[in-house]
């Protein structure tokens, strides 16, 4: 085996925790592929010869090339970040497939990664890789060219941030069902009380279709307000698939063996407190989800 072979094989066996970083740090898992790419061809014309710990010099430089697109998006952002739905990990409820358990470690749903996309590149980047995947802060400060101190302060507003808008789902997944499973009966029912007793006063709708049509794009807070537009869901019930998504109940709405959308439910203290829609054909398109095939 030569050098080339044998970094090559050494790449490959960090890659799930490789992505798994990627896809925290940019919430999208196309742009999570092109990060370990580049990454790739950055190990290739690199001289390793001195390094001690290639995992850790890999999630720096993975995690060097996340934040300079993180800071390049912000740029060019074209969706308002508070419509902007994160790619979603969607699977059959009987389970994740080992590939997308690593993506998934200690997930909390989508709505974490809702979170992440509110937080400055530094402030995910330190947040992510010392919350998530236990880097030191000497060697994030490394990273952002900051002092560790620093590293440490901007991960704690990351934490502070995250605590206050992404709360953690009910541990009971089964009960989560439920609530999503009611909260569509009661759609389909035109049970507009129904609906708003399954809903947190708080709740957050928030829909992104992308290029498409601007009325499938919105922001709706309030149990009532988010009750007056779930009743439309109704209609979508015969199309609906139940499914994880990032590790929660939430449903693919399919029709004639396309997707049209997939919906994450963020459930805690038995309310539904946070939906979150992904309505862009061209992003559904891209999406991992051979298993809701008609």
């Amino acid at each position: 085996m030569d050098d080339r072979e044998w970094l090559t094989e050494r790449f490959e066996a960090h890659r799930p925790r490789l992505r798994a970083v990627a896809y925290r740090m940019l919430g999208s898992l196309s742009e999570a592929e092109d990060a370990l790419q580049d990454s790739w061809l950055r190990l290739d014309r690199a001289d390793t010869g001195n390094v001690q710990n290639l995992e850790a010099w890999l999630t720096t430089v993975v995690a060097r090339v996340c934040l300079n697109k993180l800071r390049s998006r912000e740029q060019r952002r074209e969706v308002p970040l508070d419509l902007h739905v994160p790619d979603p990990i969607v699977s059959p409820e009987s389970g994740l497939d080992p590939q997308n358990e690593v993506l998934l470690a200690d997930s909390v749903g989508l709505a974490l990664q809702v979170v992440l996309d509110t937080l400055t590149p530094t402030e995910r980047l330190a947040f992510v890789l010392h919350d998530m995947f236990a880097v030191p802060f000497e060697e994030i400060a490394l990273m952002i060219e900051r002092s560790p101190v620093a590293a440490r302060q901007l991960a704690s507003r990351g934490r502070r941030r995250v605590r206050g808008q992404a709360p953690a789902p009910d541990p009971d997944l089964p009960r989560q069902r439920r609530v999503v499973d009611a909260f569509f009966a009661a759609a389909r029912d035109g049970d507009f009380e129904a609906l708003v007793a399954v809903l947190d006063p708080d709740v957050v709708l928030r829909s992104d279709a992308g290029r498409g049509p601007a009325r499938l794009t919105t922001l709706i807070t309030g149990a009532r307000a988010v009750a007056e537009q779930a009743v439309t869901f109704g209609r979508l019930s015969p199309f609906a698939r139940p499914a994880l998504v990032n590790g929660t109940p939430g449903v693919v709405v399919t029709a004639h063996g396309r997707p049209l959308s997939v919906m994450a439910f963020t459930v805690s203290g038995g309310r539904i407190v946070a939906i979150d829609v992904l309505a862009d054909r061209d992003r559904l398109e891209g999406l991992e989800m051979d298993a809701f095939d008609d």
